[in-house]
């Protein structure tokens, strides 16, 4: 793939989804960078740099792409959205963030659709024809 996303962020706290699409992204060949956060509050601390995450230069790439989960301990993802919509980080305005659910609660979904920062809802388990459709609506420039 000739471009790539810098970075993905993984934000849910089952570590078997978490390997399964860290696999389908790295097939997919669209991220240079995949970190993984296991709650809402570890995905705002490697937004805003801090806590512990890997990286070359020991600074957290900041993600394109944010893919979240809604039930989580310690912050769930609804809790991360409202933090998130006070955050003061550069770019911002160009995460994309979907969110990723095992619910089919139309709820979930209805809520997740008159939220301005969730640009998608999708089901889990994430298939990788599921994540080139994410990326190919919100990542033209992708081939």
């Amino acid at each position: 793939m000739e471009n790539k996303l810098n970075s993905i962020l993984l934000v849910d706290d089952d570590i078997a989804t978490n390997f399964i699409n860290k696999k389908i992204i790295q097939k997919a060949n669209i991220a240079e960078y995949i970190q993984v956060a296991l709650n809402g509050k570890e995905a705002l601390e490697y937004l805003c740099n801090l806590g512990n995450f890997e990286s070359d230069d020991n600074k957290s790439p900041q993600p394109q792409l944010i893919l979240l989960d809604i039930n989580m301990p310690v912050m769930d993802g609804w809790e991360f959205i409202e933090a998130y919509r006070n955050l003061n980080i550069a770019n911002k305005e160009n995460i994309i963030i979907v969110m990723l659910s095992s619910s089919f609660n139309p709820a979930d979904k209805a809520k997740a659709e008159s939220i301005p920062e969730i640009s998608e809802f999708r089901q889990k388990p994430m298939s990788k024809e599921a994540l080139l459709k994410i990326i190919a609506t919100n990542f033209p420039f992708i081939e």
